[in-house]
């Protein structure tokens, strides 16, 4: 480590691109060592969220927190999925009570009631929004249907798509799909 720079700095830079939060193993990869965190939770640095993640407490908060926290209690090829995707974007009135967490491994982590783990196909198509691996929109709202009304459904695909969060190739599939 260079002179000067201080393991809570390097925690910290961690944070602000996790919307606050830090692993073990992302402290690890930057040359934190590991008993550092704890000591830093001791000391009032950090927050113990769960064996493995901690958070910032002075990094500001926003709306996606709580998507962030529940993709890393879940840990490597986690994603939001299903109402998750929409309600990330405020699409098709939805407010769902538990985040959709998708993985296509087991995983076994001890998750709190917010969380609703889903197990899928590996290889799933993923994509990024606001840093958070996500189900493309269009495929999630493919996904709702059966659990969010289709005119519902039909008009969040229409805001989707005047918002850029679908490609024209997905514009027309969805038209295609919805119609039917």
């Amino acid at each position: 480590m260079a002179a000067g720079i201080k393991y809570r700095d390097i925690v910290r830079d961690i944070a602000f691109d996790q919307y606050g939060y830090v692993t073990t193993r992302d402290a690890a990869e930057a040359g934190v060592p590991t008993g550092e965190l704890p000591k830093l939770a001791g000391r009032g640095g950090l927050e113990n969220v769960a064996y493995g993640l901690y958070r910032v407490p002075d990094v500001p908060p926003t709306r996606f927190d709580q998507f962030a926290e529940a993709l890393l209690r879940v840990g490597e090829g986690a994603y939001l999925h299903g109402e998750s995707v929409l309600a990330l974007f405020g699409l098709a009135d939805v407010n769902p009570q538990q985040i959709k967490v998708a993985v296509g491994r087991r995983a076994r982590p001890t998750l709190p009631p917010f969380i609703d783990l889903t197990l899928v196909k590996p290889g799933a198509r993923t994509t990024y929004y606001e840093r958070l691996e996500s189900q493309s929109v269009a495929d999630a709202l493919l996904d709702c249907r059966g659990r969010v009304e289709d005119g519902r459904l039909w008009v969040a695909a229409k805001t989707a798509r005047q918002e850029g969060l679908v490609t024209t190739p997905e514009w027309r599939m969805l038209r295609k799909e919805f119609r039917s």
